[in-house]
């Protein structure tokens, strides 16, 4: 009987990366990117560097928690299990962040600033910050920022509408909480206490679900109100879009209170994301101050 074959170093260091959150936020920067009108190129360049960036974090992440992850016996994470080293993970996390930094010279002087910024937040995160109150700022600079990436990568380097750069921070508040929340006990175990353990659990569960309304209503106020508001068809769309986001959060919220953590709460905020993604790929050139 043979044994069950290895993983690739390739695979292994792609599930050490947190796939989900790189591919969605991934997706978010490329969408924003499409909308604005730029071309094919810039859009690719624009994935490429986010996710190179977001690559080097994840497996940052995972490289820093090594020993945490294996204390409390994290069966997801490939290096709390021993299947790949903790300094293969280390040197992927500093190669992706290299590439993602000579990747963002290519975008532009604003935009190459705002990710690397961007990235150097993730990066803070990793390297103690989510042990402090202030575990929740990475993840508001970061998404504020990325906005910023995608809008100013462009020729002429544009900025985004002030609205833009809002629901993207106030969307990581909902990021940082859910995705935390199932970890709560394991957390307390190994000495981290972030803003969401500060919290409590349905506090930061509320906080979490009441940001993605939040999000929800700055991206309806942008595609409906300014100067080049969206009309007939995708008024419609965006109320509708609205409504969708309103009612995944009153989900999780019952959730938070009426049941133990999980990672379903993740999944509806990830869900509401691609959602607003939709709605931010109607909005076009309203993302552009």
């Amino acid at each position: 009987m043979t044994s069950p074959r290895r993983p690739s170093t390739i695979r292994l260091l792609f599930a050490s990366s947190h796939p989900g959150p790189t591919v969605t936020v991934t997706v978010l920067a490329a969408v924003i990117a499409t909308a604005v009108g730029y071309p094919f190129r810039v859009v690719v360049l624009v994935a490429l560097a986010v996710v190179a960036g977001q690559l080097s974090i994840g497996l940052a992440n995972d490289w820093i928690d090594a020993d945490r992850d294996r204390a409390v016996g994290r069966s997801d994470k490939p290096v709390a299990r021993g299947i790949i080293a903790v300094t293969t993970v280390r040197t992927a996390a500093f190669v992706t962040a290299g590439v993602a930094v000579v990747l963002s010279l290519f975008l532009g002087p604003v935009a190459a600033v705002a990710h690397v910024v961007l990235v150097a937040a993730g990066w803070a995160y990793d390297g103690g910050l989510k042990r402090t109150a202030a575990s929740v700022v990475p993840f508001v600079v970061a998404f504020g920022l990325l906005p910023v990436v995608a809008v100013a990568a462009g020729p002429d380097g544009g900025w985004p509408a002030t609205w833009a750069i809002a629901t993207g921070a106030v969307f990581g508040v909902a990021i940082h909480c859910t995705n935390v929340l199932p970890d709560l006990v394991d957390d307390a175990a190994t000495g981290v206490r972030g803003f969401p353990h500060r919290l409590g659990l349905h506090a930061s569960g509320i906080v979490a679900f009441g940001s993605l309304v939040v999000a929800a209503v700055l991206v309806l106020v942008g595609q409906l109100g300014g100067d080049d508001p969206v009309r007939g068809a995708g008024a419609v769309l965006a109320v509708l879009g609205a409504v969708v986001v309103v009612v995944l959060a009153a989900v999780g919220v019952r959730l938070v209170l009426t049941g133990p953590p999980t990672r379903t709460l993740f999944r509806l905020v990830i869900a509401s994301s691609l959602v607003l993604v939709v709605e931010l790929g109607i909005a076009g050139a309203a993302l552009v101050a």
